[in-house]
């Protein structure tokens, strides 16, 4: 019975969990951790029954697997959120050293696409570069999707308004980068540069006041910097240390933007392991811009960030705010659970931030170990209002 269970789970995370995709701003986190071992491969060969070879292969995907120069995998199948509904993804993932030092963490890089059934595609490449002695990194992304989605207007009150939701289709394209200096052991910083070119299409006319009487397409150039103090001893499943990030964001007018704003980001995890397979992981955050800032670059919060329960961007306003408290506990063998709580909320201004519009959430989730702290993860998160239901891979936070 245990071998039965066990392939009809296995056949399962074949099936829906190679990849989970809520949102498009959330693909990138899966880059370094894919990989595929050559030993494992060639016993996985010996068996002539695909369905054996599956077995074989999820079994020895958590075993520790020897450092390559580059090392390269794929993997892929179909998903489903409460927001793309369902669809299939597929990337391709390597990880690599530079000038063969071993010592230092892989770097990485992904191409990654997905498509869903209510007509979202993605199409993107990222990775994270470490050069020799790791005293210099640099982290990009660039992607471009089409995204049926929703608004609801601009604010709490209208975030609130059942009777505002209205569909529209989102045209994205975005390029980003950020080159950080090796200051001291954990502590980067550096500029960095962002490119947001986004289109809203298919607007109901009934509804064109929610969007205040702004452009339906918005061009945005930014130049900053960012900081982080990193002392994690994991990027995909932390059990002790700290993220401690800033990062600062400049779009004036003479870069060629037509509304000039800017916006800071903060952000503060910690992790702990309060007992035997029990870490406890807090994150506390904000984005707050200052300026005339248009609909497409306004804060938001929800989908299968940390605060998962709420529609990611169904709130949005000048300024956002969120708390997470979660406990993640190892059950047995590559099994575990977790359950989470906490709040968001959204304001025009940090002065006008108000108890009276705290958005609570909570959850619970099960974790399956595709690889050595990498899991797969299954959350139902419960909002006010609203619930979510989202597959993915690693750690919301």
């Amino acid at each position: 019975m245990q071998v039965s269970l066990r392939k009809i789970f296995l056949s399962i995370a074949l099936i829906t969990s190679f990849v989970g995709y809520t949102h498009p701003t959330d693909l990138y986190a899966i880059q370094d951790t894919l990989h595929i071992d050559t030993a494992s491969v060639d016993t996985v060969r010996k068996s002539n029954n695909i369905f054996h070879r599956i077995i074989s292969y999820f079994d020895d995907t958590n075993k520790p697997k020897k450092k390559k120069r580059f090392d390269v995998s794929f993997i892929g199948g179909p998903h489903y959120s409460s927001d793309t509904q369902l669809g299939i993804g597929l990337m391709a993932a390597g990880n690599y050293y530079m000038k063969g030092d071993t010592t230092l963490m892989p770097s990485n890089v992904s191409l990654y696409g997905d498509i869903s059934t209510v007509g979202f595609y993605l199409l993107g490449v990222q990775g994270n570069n470490i050069f020799s002695g790791d005293k210099l990194r640099l982290e990009y992304n660039v992607n471009f999707y089409s995204f049926p989605t929703k608004f609801w207007g601009i604010g709490y009150a209208n975030g609130r308004n059942k009777n505002n939701e209205t569909k529209y289709d989102l045209f994205s394209t975005k390029v980003s980068a950020d080159l950080f200096f090796k200051l001291t052991e954990g502590l980067y910083i550096g500029p960095g540069a962002q490119f947001a070119y986004m289109k809203g299409s298919d607007i109901n006319p009934e509804f064109l006041y929610l969007w205040e009487g702004q452009r339906n397409r918005t061009l945005t150039t930014f130049l900053g910097f960012s900081t982080k103090f990193d002392t994690r001893d994991s990027y995909t499943e932390p059990h002790s240390g700290w993220l401690l990030s800033l990062t600062q964001r400049f779009a004036p007018r003479f870069l060629g933007n037509k509304m000039a704003f800017s916006y800071t980001s903060l952000e503060a995890c910690h992790y702990r392991e309060v007992w035997k397979g029990g870490v406890v992981a807090a994150s506390v955050g904000g984005t707050f811009n200052y300026g005339n800032v248009p609909w497409t670059m306004l804060a938001t919060f929800g989908g299968s960030k940390a605060v998962r329960g709420y529609y990611e961007g169904r709130y949005r306003d000048k300024v956002e705010v969120e708390a997470i408290v979660e406990l993640r506990q190892h059950v047995w063998r590559r099994n575990g659970v977790v359950a989470w709580g906490g709040a968001a909320s959204v304001a025009p201004s940090v002065a006008r931030l108000s108890g009276k519009a705290i958005l609570p959430c909570g959850g619970v989730g099960y974790r399956w170990e595709f690889k050595k702290r990498t899991n797969i993860r299954l959350d139902f998160g419960i909002g006010r209002g609203e619930t979510s239901f989202i597959f993915n891979i690693n750690e919301a936070f």
